[in-house]
């Protein structure tokens, strides 16, 4: 993780603290979408989870707030290849920040900074073809559809195999 803080005025990325363990508790605990379409994210989502979360998952993860006071709107992270130059971004918003450009913006920032500050020459993600607010907030971001990864997960909670749409940006695209 970085020291930076990613912010365009209006969200601000930081990284997450052990005193975030509440708040993630309450953002994710039940969520009907989060449940959905995120199956590792354990459900009921307990303090031991988000200090699990926060010690650290192998990814360069960030708490996405509202730059007016600090809030926590939910997460984003970066996974990056062994070589570091391909970074898979994961995200999930809570449910009374959904809808809002929040995570557009979020993914937009999280994009510039795999590109300016870790070297990444390409960064991608993937979401269900099924999950239309997670899309939606890739196509808004400026990342370009590549195709479908047929049949690519198991989902238990849904009770079928995943189709992801991927995506990616290169770092001239944004």
């Amino acid at each position: 993780m970085t020291d930076l803080s990613p912010s365009d005025g209006v969200v601000i990325l930081r990284a997450w603290r052990r005193d975030d363990s509440q708040s993630l508790v309450e953002c994710l605990d039940g969520d009907p979408e989060i449940t959905i379409w995120l199956d590792q994210v354990p459900q009921p989502y307990t303090r031991a989870d988000a200090l699990a979360y926060i010690g650290g998952i192998g990814e360069s993860a960030f708490a996405v707030t509202a730059a007016e006071d600090g809030r926590i709107l939910g997460s984003i992270g970066v996974r990056f290849s062994e070589a570091g130059d391909v970074g898979e971004i994961g995200y999930w918003m809570r449910d009374d920040a959904r809808g809002h450009g929040y995570m557009t913006r979020a993914l937009r920032l999280v994009a510039r900074w795999a590109f300016d500050d870790c070297g990444a020459a390409r960064v991608q993600l993937r979401a269900d073809v099924e999950n239309v607010a997670s899309r939606r907030v890739a196509e808004k971001a400026g990342f370009q559809l590549e195709g479908v990864l047929r049949s690519a997960h198991w989902n238990p909670r849904l009770g079928r195999r995943q189709d992801w749409a991927m995506y990616s940006l290169l770092p001239g695209e944004i």
